[in-house]
């Protein structure tokens, strides 16, 4: 069992960020995932660190795994950097990186300019990424160079001159059943974050039938989760921190094509406290919180990492070190 610390570097600076991830690891908590944004979701949440810059803070600062979840490798950086930032932090903390890998979404990738596909292409995209990191990786493991060229992707020859001994794990963030299907069959591992169990539980049991038709074991590859929750000392505050801090948590529609903080600022005025319910727990009561992540655990996911969606960072992550991680179960 595996329980880290979701750092949301579009709700904290960059510092603080850093600092709460090594305030969790004192706390019980095993491990990182940090988010990669231009942009935050809304004007309020006033940030946007660059994922990468903090990651090599952040495994200064702890012991434990680390790595974004999600990057994209598609429009605002190729795929080649990607791969070199990733062998780059694995080879300054061993064995403790990994590369999370999503098909984006128009808040952080439409600022440089490009055109915005639909997500069948986006999702191609990232699946040819993959093939590019991959190559770079096997390549500058055996210390030679390789070149692509694809639908989307061109890659002179090249390779990497700087590789960890184990080259990182890809893992491939996916919400949809054919994408995780997909997932098993070329990714070392896999991303969603939370949401409806029954599509959760979907998500997995697809995951697991592609790794099967590429003759491995899901159960002995990573299956990660985000998962967004509000605890506060009381309910009241538990809600006012859901709906001022992330009312996204409770839009029941698709926000891969919105481009606009300030677009999202319109839409969450829509959001009511009814809206979170079987979509966010919100809640002042740790049992319930604890209830809830062992029901993921139990779903099949092996890495679950918390985000708390309030102000309130230091609180929540010594109640739960104190109150949630201990009662947990593999």
């Amino acid at each position: 069992m595996h329980i880290g610390y979701a750092a949301m570097l579009e709700q904290f600076p960059p510092s603080d960020a850093v600092g709460y991830a090594e305030l969790a690891e004192r706390n019980g908590f095993s491990g990182v995932m940090a988010t990669d944004h231009f942009q935050p979701w809304l004007p309020q949440l006033g940030q946007a660190g660059h994922v990468w810059s903090v990651l090599g803070a952040i495994g200064a600062r702890t012991a434990g795994d680390f790595g974004p979840g999600v990057t994209t490798p598609t429009f605002r950086t190729h795929p080649a950097v990607v791969a070199q930032a990733s062998a780059t932090l694995a080879s300054m903390y061993p064995d403790r990186h990994w590369l999370g890998i999503g098909s984006g979404e128009a808040l952080n990738e439409h600022v440089v300019g490009q055109y915005w596909p639909e997500a069948h292409e986006r999702i191609a995209r990232m699946f040819e990424a993959v093939e590019v990191i991959r190559k770079l990786f096997t390549a500058s493991m055996a210390g030679r160079e390789t070149r692509h060229r694809g639908q989307f992707f061109t890659l002179e020859t090249t390779r990497l001159w700087t590789m960890p001994k184990v080259a990182p794990k890809i893992l491939v963030a996916t919400a949809g059943p054919v994408t995780a299907r997909r997932a098993g069959r070329v990714a070392d591992g896999l991303i969603t974050t939370g949401g409806p169990y029954d599509r959760l539980a979907a998500l997995v049991a697809r995951f697991a039938e592609g790794a099967r038709e590429s003759g491995r074991d899901a159960s002995t590859m990573p299956r990660m989760l985000q998962l967004h929750v509000s605890w506060a000392p009381t309910d009241d505050e538990a809600m006012r921190n859901a709906l001022t801090e992330w009312p996204i948590g409770g839009m029941r529609f698709s926000r891969s094509d919105i481009r606009s903080p300030f677009e999202f600022e319109q839409l969450a005025r829509t959001v009511r406290p009814e809206d979170f319910a079987g979509r966010m727990l919100v809640s002042s009561d740790p049992d319930l919180h604890r209830a809830h992540i062992q029901r993921h655990l139990d779903l099949g996911f092996d890495r679950i990492y918390l985000h708390n969606v309030g102000r309130n960072q230091a609180e929540f992550l010594e109640v739960f070190g104190r109150d949630v991680l201990p009662g947990l179960r593999a």
